[in-house]
């Protein structure tokens, strides 16, 4: 007994939508499975997995060839890609590595410099000559826009001559050694620099805190240089440097006193003042110079 129409029976295509599944037969109707179809069917599955998995790839490897080709053109900062071969390109050893030590240096082994109010500090290391001549060098003296004419000059080894009031007593009890002193003029102001000579930096500094307002030098007149600050109110300094303690006294060459407006004298005997600190600064300097040189 048959159920419709005759004819051989369609087959079911796994890859076919449209294709019915039928229960697994062989030839012989036995009801036992089709081995060898479902082979077949199984062998072209795979293939077909094997063509999908080769496509793919391929897809992928011009993908990473077209970013590589963009990176080399960006690389070249020129819109264009380069026209050489692959072998142009540096060898690995040729590029820079970022595990590359940093350049070292060796250290230099240069002597710090020499201080100069070193050497003007004590009787043992200032061993330069000295004289007024060679302290206070030269006929004249330009500070700024003026200048001062040299005048008369003196040195004596007892320094209490050359000093008045309190300042003998300052200077022997703190054992000066030697006193020079100069004198510059500019119009109708004169100004006497004297620098006291002691053995160490100690008793100039200790000679400069003990010297008061009454503590001055006489003025040293003559080469055609007037007396001044004789009698006259005049102005005066106090300093130190080094071994050394330096005084000025200035004031009107025509006896006049010497007041609050009267600023001339104040430049004029800070001048003074500062060329004397410059002259035993540089002798400290000439001194070290000469010493890093030997």
């Amino acid at each position: 007994m048959s159920f419709g129409q005759g004819g051989p029976q369609s087959q079911w295509d796994p890859w076919k939508p449209q294709s019915q599944q039928q229960p697994w037969s062989s030839g012989d109707g036995d009801g036992s499975p089709d081995w060898a179809a479902l082979a077949e069917a199984s062998e072209a599955r795979a293939k077909r997995r094997r063509l999908l998995f080769i496509g793919g790839g391929a897809l992928a490897t011009v993908a990473i060839a077209s970013a590589v080709a963009v990176a080399v053109v960006s690389a070249n900062g020129s819109g264009q890609a380069s026209d050489g071969a692959s072998s142009q390109l540096p060898a690995t050893a040729d590029l820079p590595s970022a595990t590359a030590a940093a350049p070292s240096f060796a250290p230099t082994s240069a002597p710090p410099p020499l201080d100069p109010k070193d050497f003007v500090s004590s009787v043992q290391k200032d061993k330069a000559p000295l004289s007024p001549d060679l302290l206070f060098s030269g006929t004249q003296l330009t500070m700024g826009e003026t200048v001062y004419k040299k005048g008369p000059t003196a040195d004596t080894r007892t320094c209490g001559s050359a000093a008045q009031k309190t300042l003998p007593k300052v200077l022997t009890d703190n054992d000066c050694t030697r006193l020079i002193r100069v004198t510059y003029t500019e119009g109708d102001v004169a100004v006497t620099v004297g620098v006291a000579v002691f053995d160490t930096e100690a008793q100039a500094s200790k000679a400069k805190q003990q010297a008061d307002g009454k503590s001055i030098i006489r003025s040293l007149s003559g080469g055609g240089v007037t007396s001044f600050c004789t009698g006259a109110v005049c102005r005066s300094t106090t300093n130190s440097y080094g071994r050394y303690a330096y005084f000025t006294i200035a004031g009107f060459t025509d006896g006049r006193n010497v007041t609050e407006k009267t600023t001339e004298v104040f430049r004029t005997g800070d001048d003074l003042a500062e060329f004397a600190f410059r002259q035993i600064h540089r002798r400290g300097e000439a001194q070290a110079s000469a010493a890093a040189e030997g």
